[in-house]
């Protein structure tokens, strides 16, 4: 299950290989700040996954408030009539009227599921699937798998919070934006320093980010989590960028489906971690699927880890279908022969290539800048205004 922020990332989750995406409308859930799908768009994105053969799950995944009944009501009675696949949420509120609806619902992991008992107790309810807690290690999964026959989800990727489960009050507290509303300002991705006001002397908390976690990375004990008989893995990352989402997506799937060629081994799975370190990422764990993290899991830098780096150089402004080229105008910076670049548009999705060959009015040339515009070969069809970034490592 991969995640969808808006309609790049979609169309790119289903292209790089998601069985199912999770995304949230523009109120009530966990990830407010990302662009979101208005109700108007909820059929279009639904109808759109199921055309291509994949399921659609809507998070309404936030602590409902009382002003927040009649919103709720309107989000739910859209998703009915979508065809929305299952709602994701833990707030008996959503879960009362996902049964009056008729609504599939599945337990988001803010619940800390973390046991059968309570495992069985939303079964009861109706829930068809529960995302257990992020704080459940490997052993206590297939204890849990054992004894209940209802679907279980775990994490495998993306970024961990410090709090349990994620719900964590350090956001409402500094700044009166909520993380249980969706609205968390990260205030645990910062470098903090103590003040001593009697010799007016200060100093920084150790040598990493004390509150700000590395990512969980799973990719390589991944047959492991598919033997423990897990029924969906999530990826987290509704708002990083549709490259992150290709790559991680695309990774994991290509893991999963050597696994069940007997394919996955060892050696591939360093090779697949290799990838992952391109894209967006804090410096990567194991989380707690092997016990309780140490101090070595907390990230050493602010933002990411990846040498790798996007750089907006201009925008599509034709594409010429029988010759399979592009035509852009570069706005900013220089773009050379052999470069990687990406094309991004809400219609096309993320394109990923490597530029062959450049021409500047029909004449060839080894590299163009700010101001040229140029055709280069392009096998997907890209649209007018689509932008096109350069994909480089940083030295």
């Amino acid at each position: 299950m991969a995640p969808a922020g808006n309609w790049i990332t979609l169309r790119t989750a289903i292209k790089n290989g998601a069985d199912a995406v999770y995304f949230g409308c523009d109120k009530l859930n966990m990830r407010a700040k990302a662009k979101n799908f208005t109700l108007d768009e909820l059929k279009d994105v639904v109808d759109f996954c199921h055309k291509n053969k994949v399921k659609a799950y809507l998070t309404v995944n936030s602590i409902i408030l009382e002003d927040d009944i009649n919103d709720l009501e309107t989000i739910l009675t859209a998703a009915k009539e979508s065809g929305v696949d299952m709602i994701i949420c833990w707030d008996v509120a959503v879960i009362q009227r996902c049964k009056i609806l008729g609504l599939p619902f599945c337990i988001s992991t803010q619940a800390s599921v973390s046991n059968y008992q309570a495992a069985e107790f939303y079964a009861s309810l109706g829930a068809q699937r529960v995302v257990l807690a992020r704080e459940c290690t490997f052993e206590e999964i297939k204890k849990i798998r054992s004894k209940t026959k209802i679907e279980i989800e775990t994490f495998i990727h993306g970024a961990m919070c410090v709090a349990i489960s994620g719900r964590c009050f350090l956001s409402h507290e500094i700044f009166g934006r909520s993380a249980n509303q969706g609205d968390c300002l990260q205030p645990c991705r910062r470098e903090y320093e103590i003040y001593d006001k009697k010799v007016d002397s200060s100093l920084i908390v150790g040598e990493d980010y004390i509150l700000s976690a590395k990512d969980l990375c799973a990719i390589e004990f991944i047959d492991k989590l598919i033997e423990a008989g897990i029924d969906s893995f999530k990826i987290e990352g509704r708002k990083r960028s549709p490259e992150y989402v290709a790559k991680v997506t695309s990774v994991y799937r290509r893991a999963i489906d050597m696994y069940f060629k007997k394919q996955l081994t060892d050696e591939i799975k360093k090779e697949l971690l290799e990838e992952l370190k391109l894209v967006y990422n804090r410096g990567f764990s194991t989380g707690f699927y092997f016990g309780k993290p140490g101090t070595y899991d907390f990230a050493s830098l602010e933002g990411s880890a990846s040498k790798v780096r996007k750089e907006y150089i201009g925008k599509v402004i034709n594409y010429y279908k029988k010759a399979k080229a592009a035509y852009v105008q570069i706005l900013s910076g220089s773009l050379k022969k052999k470069d990687n670049i990406l094309i991004l548009g809400q219609t096309s999705g993320m394109i990923e290539m490597t530029v062959e060959k450049i021409l500047i009015d029909e004449v060839e040339v080894d590299s163009a800048e700010k101001g040229d515009r140029i055709t280069f070969t392009c096998d997907e069809l890209v649209r007018p205004n689509d932008q096109v970034y350069i994909y480089k490592k940083e030295d």
